[in-house]
């Protein structure tokens, strides 16, 4: 609870609400069960008793009948002082035997009572005649009782069973019912609140962490949630989506300090070609001619560094729908498009399986930021420029190569081609941004592969990337 302590006390009540929640219907659903098992588990057994207890005392009551039925019997025969009686006498059984004129001969402990019908029962000429009485009050105890005619009007013999302490009984098992019943749903409700806490202290945490991404802005914050559960696989979602949100801000920051960098000096350039332009009539004619040309080339320079930016702003949050492209035809066009802007032959080999799922229109900005640089860094070159593109028989990944003779590529500059605004030394002088390579290396991330180069045996410079295979 210390997390939750800090938190506001309106957020803290909506955390609590939810963990109350959850153990309050933890324990309803478990009241519920209980509940139920107990009523029909009480109900069971009180019936299960209660037919015993009939079921003993109509025995003895079918004895007694089959008895005075069978032998010529008499009041005397059932005193309590003559032996070989008892058996009419088991536990909580009381016996009292009534005289012809329905007089009390032998009371029972405690006295039964005695009314009209028991006398006329004692009256009677039919031996094993009954009459039964439920629920007699005597003193403070019920009791059952059956009065039996011993025949000829000699009188009869009254069989009674205390059922007051059975359901004495079975109100001691209804309040320890209620009683267990009880304990087991505090204890459900306890155990709820602990598994309620347990679970949502993860959840705690997580919420804690998005609302101080959302107040702090700061995307670099751990989420320390561990499990393999939903909230487990939860919290590493999450994780790893703030370090993607992290890293696509760190990626838009040095890009944005970068550009600010490399827009300096040709902006600083600029102004101060247009600041000469106030005294261009001062100038000499050659002198116009070479203001005004580099004028044209910065703002050229500048329209591609431009250009090229937003090329690889757009390649980091592209919303083209990836597609089946076959990087041969791509490759094809590419080519085509080279030869008639530097009048270069171009010539595209492929072999294998060149398809690939992908963004049909970011591969071919790389490829042909791929062939601009070699036809740039060879502008004086014969030899053809070479697209090589070759995939495996099955799936898999495909590779492209650009093959030029150019000047090559210094072994310390092959390891930085692809970063941001850099520029070899030798290159320094020709035209360009710097960025060109760096959307490859973005393009070929974004399709699951990598980009390369390497030194050209004879001279000159291989440089590509690799796509995923679909």
């Amino acid at each position: 609870m210390g997390r939750l302590g800090r938190l506001p006390a309106r957020r803290r009540l909506r955390l609590l609400s939810l963990r109350t929640t959850f153990a309050v219907s933890f324990a309803a659903v478990t009241a519920a069960v209980t509940l139920l098992v107990g009523v029909l588990s009480y109900n069971a057994a009180a019936r299960l008793v209660r037919v015993d207890q009939e079921s003993v005392f109509d025995e003895v009551v079918q004895d007694l009948r089959g008895e005075v039925r069978t032998h010529l019997m008499t009041p005397d025969d059932f005193s309590s002082t003559e032996p070989g009686h008892d058996l009419v006498r088991p536990a909580r059984t009381d016996v009292q035997v009534l005289g012809p004129d329905g007089r009390i001969v032998d009371p029972g402990r405690p006295g039964l009572p005695v009314v009209a019908g028991d006398r006329r029962i004692a009256a009677g000429p039919v031996a094993g005649t009954m009459v039964e009485h439920k629920d007699v009050d005597v003193g403070n105890d019920v009791y059952r009782v059956a009065t039996v005619a011993l025949g000829g009007g000699r009188g009869a013999v009254q069989v009674a069973q205390e059922f007051s302490d059975t359901e004495d009984l079975l109100r001691a098992l209804q309040q320890r019912t209620l009683a267990l019943m009880a304990a087991v749903v505090v204890a459900a409700g306890l155990f709820g609140w602990w598994l309620a806490r347990r679970i949502t202290r993860r959840l705690v945490i997580l919420t804690s962490a998005a609302e101080d991404v959302a107040r702090t802005r700061r995307l670099g914050i751990q989420v320390p949630v561990a499990g393999y559960d939903e909230v487990g696989r939860l919290g590493r979602a999450f994780d790893r989506m703030l370090g993607r949100l992290a890293q696509s801000e760190e990626d838009q920051r040095r890009l944005v300090q970068d550009a600010g960098h490399e827009l300096r000096t040709p902006l600083t350039s600029l102004r101060t070609n247009i600041s000469l332009l106030r005294r261009i009539d001062e100038l000499p004619p050659g002198t116009r001619d070479e203001l005004v040309a580099d004028l044209g080339q910065e703002a050229r320079e500048l329209t591609d560094l431009v250009n090229e930016l937003v090329d690889l702003a757009a390649g980091q949050s592209d919303t083209e729908p990836p597609q089946r492209v076959d990087l041969a035809d791509i490759a094809e066009d590419v080519a085509g498009l080279a030869r008639r802007r530097t009048g270069r032959q171009v010539v595209v080999r492929a072999s294998g399986d060149t398809t690939t799922d992908g963004r049909p229109g970011m591969l071919q900005r790389a490829l042909s930021n791929l062939v601009e640089n070699a036809a740039k860094f060879d502008r004086d070159g014969t030899a053809p420029i070479e697209i090589e593109v070759s995939g495996q028989a099955g799936p898999g990944p495909v590779r492209v190569e650009i093959l030029d003779r150019g000047p090559g590529i210094a072994d310390a500059d092959l390891v930085r081609v692809f970063d941001r605004f850099y520029r070899a030394a030798d290159a320094r002088s020709l035209p360009g941004s710097g960025l060109g390579l760096s959307i490859v290396r973005e393009v070929a991330l974004a399709h699951g592969g990598a980009p390369f180069a390497v030194r050209r045996e004879g001279g000159g410079t291989v440089i590509g990337f690799t796509v995923g295979g679909g």
